[in-house]
């Protein structure tokens, strides 16, 4: 096991009511930015609800909204200016990943002249910015519970990490979630799914691979289950939880993580603007037809505990795939880029000469190499 810290600083309300909500932004300076996306929680009851209590604490409210399901560089500096211009002292982020990472942006840059990015890109970091609170609406990319933000430069073609802010607490209510519409819900599901794989199929094998086990166990578990029983509360909480421990840092504790799925599909996502939820689950598949020789042991233990395989071990390896494959295509998502209209070589060319290459998977792919599974999933 390696050398680690880990920290975590923040409070997790877990189906707790808004009342604790109240009570933390009781503490919270006068101006408040309300950051959410498209405005589904006009629809749902949830604005309406934020604004009688923020009306009943005194509080000034800038609106940010608007921030979409990739979001933009360009949507980081737009909340950063409103944020300079009102004298913005809390950022209330509702809704999902999108949401919660872009406003981890927004509240260093809206603390600086410099350019995060381009701060980022020389290695220097601060942790210097607006404290925010995140009330989660969308699960499955657990982005509540770190720093990690994921946005698109758009002039730059990149799609990939910039650290962030930490939320001072998490509301994680599934009543608050019950309104997503079960594609959308199924995609983060599988995004948390993900989460949990590369990080279990990285390197330095460890207690954290255990506890990555049980979470990927628990998450397909409960997402037949959720096939069958959409609205049961029970079921999404249990998916909601997932989510958090897929990225809270705890499977990662010791490990070198894998993650080179990620960094293939968030250039997909630079090029394309496609679900992060559905790229994962076409290239997932294909991409692990030419991983698990190079880990056997790894995908042994995968194929015995999430999908209950018996026989030898080169055999369950490979049977492990299968199940992964058959498994996706039960849940109704998508299965070849073409059901996700992505059909440009092209893109796929660029895909693979632009994705990072990552260090902790078990075998260092060559571009081209990349480029002909990315043609697979045609």
């Amino acid at each position: 096991m390696n050398n680690f810290t880990y920290r975590m600083p923040m409070t997790v309300y877990f189906n707790e009511d808004s009342n604790v909500i109240e009570e933390e932004l009781a503490k919270a300076g006068e101006n408040i930015l309300l950051a959410y996306g498209g405005g589904s929680i006009k629809k749902n009851g949830i604005y309406d609800e934020l604004m009688t209590m923020l009306t009943r604490l005194d509080k000034n409210v800038v609106e940010f909204s608007g921030i979409m399901p990739n979001p933009t560089y360009a949507k980081v500096q737009e909340g950063a200016k409103l944020c300079r211009q009102h004298k913005i002292d809390f950022i209330l982020a509702v809704g999902g990943g999108s949401v919660f990472d872009c406003v981890k942006i927004v509240s260093l840059q809206a603390k600086t002249d410099e350019d995060i990015w381009a701060m980022q890109e020389r290695q220097e970091y601060t942790t210097n910015g607006i404290p925010f609170g995140a009330i989660l609406t969308v699960s499955g990319t657990g982005s509540e519970m770190n720093n990690i933000a994921i946005i698109t430069n758009e002039d730059k073609h990149i799609k990939g990490p910039l650290m962030g802010s930490y939320a001072k607490f998490a509301l994680l209510n599934v009543n608050y979630t019950m309104s997503v519409p079960m594609p959308q819900v199924i995609s983060g599901a599988f995004d948390t799914f993900s989460h949990a794989m590369e990080t279990y199929f990285g390197k330095h094998k460890n207690v954290s691979d255990d506890i990555a086990l049980a979470i990927m166990k628990n998450t397909v578990t409960n997402m037949l289950k959720m096939k069958e029983d959409p609205m049961n509360k029970e079921i999404r909480s249990e998916l909601i939880w997932d989510s958090a421990m897929a990225e809270n840092g705890i499977l990662k504790i010791g490990k070198i993580t894998d993650f080179q799925i990620h960094q293939i599909e968030h250039q997909l996502g630079a090029y394309t603007n496609c679900n992060h939820g559905y790229g994962l689950a076409v290239i997932t598949p294909h991409f692990y037809e030419h991983l698990y020789l190079y880990n056997i042991s790894a995908f042994v233990k995968f194929g015995k505990v999430v999908w209950d395989l018996k026989g030898d071990d080169l055999e369950i390896a490979e049977k492990s795939i299968g199940c992964l494959a058959h498994f996706i295509k039960e849940m109704g998502l998508p299965t070849t880029f073409k059901d996700m209209h992505i059909t440009d070589k092209s893109i796929l060319r660029k895909v693979a000469d632009t994705c990072n290459i990552m260090p902790g998977c078990a075998k260092q792919f060559s571009r081209d190499e990349l480029y002909n599974i990315l043609l697979e999933c045609l």
